[in-house]
């Protein structure tokens, strides 16, 4: 790789995906020199919140492994002089990485003003030039040609072929549908509603929409504000979220489970 630039490519594991709210429990950067020296740096966050057992889970580590850990604000200075004067890489940096790396160092009274910097984004590339459509599903799984693509039977024969073989790629050990449950919805895990108003964090529901997005969590406005949730009973919201409301405003909270966001009271 020729480089006119430093670059640093970089990788965060945080608390959880939404950008305003989850933390950074660690980060990884490689940056490479024009003349081929490269640099490591990694370090390990305490982020001051629980990491859920499903985050855990998947990144490998856990609330006592980051105990003794640094917040991230001892190290906010030291990671941006490790950014500094480079261009950027990582895979799905743009929407994500870096805006919650920006949120984090912001918060510390710094600055990191990611935008005005060359971003290279490996996943975006990967989308722009690898297929990712049903002709291309078509060919990964059945290895065949769809060959009357966007003909509605047609897709939908060759959808019925890739969802057989993908039971006997990733399912249960046997041929039915049900052992495929485990991908269904993955966004549940974080949105209560299908129309999305309503997000888990750190097991309490937030609004992602008005005046207090991200801010106050639903037990919070019911206490400090119950008319906003009445004037959402009267507004154009899906019933599943007017449910969620008349409850919360009669005392009744859903509560969330490990495995999921569960909508029972």
């Amino acid at each position: 790789m020729k480089l006119s630039r430093p670059l640093v490519v970089l990788d965060l594991e945080t608390t959880g995906t939404w950008i305003e709210k989850d933390r950074i429990v660690e980060i990884g950067m490689v940056k490479l020199q024009p003349d081929g020296q490269r640099e490591t740096y990694v370090r390990r966050v305490n982020p001051g919140i629980p990491i859920p057992p499903k985050v855990s889970k998947l990144i490998g580590i856990t609330d006592q492994d980051v105990q003794n850990e640094p917040p991230f604000r001892q190290i906010a200075q030291e990671v941006l002089d490790f950014l500094e004067g480079a261009d950027l890489a990582g895979f799905n940096v743009e929407r994500f990485d870096l805006p919650l790396l920006e949120r984090e160092i912001f918060e510390t009274g710094l600055r990191f003003e990611w935008r005005s910097r060359t971003t290279y984004d490996a996943q975006k590339i990967y989308h722009v030039h690898e297929k990712r459509d049903l002709t291309a599903a078509y060919q990964f799984y059945c290895q065949k040609t769809l060959t009357d693509a966007h003909a509605a039977l047609a897709d939908t024969e060759a959808t019925l072929e890739i969802l057989a073989s993908q039971i006997q790629k990733y399912g249960k050990g046997d041929d039915s549908i049900e052992s495929l449950g485990d991908f269904k919805y993955k966004s549940a895990d974080e949105f209560f509603d299908e129309s999305r108003k309503f997000r888990w964090w750190n097991k309490e529901l937030y609004p992602a929409f008005g005046r207090y997005a991200k801010k106050k969590h639903l037990k919070q406005i019911v206490e400090k504000d119950p008319k906003y949730l009445e004037w959402m009973l009267t507004s154009d919201f899906s019933e599943e979220v007017k449910e969620l409301i008349r409850n919360a405003l009669d005392g009744k909270f859903p509560e969330y489970q490990k495995s999921a966001a569960a909508k029972t009271a």
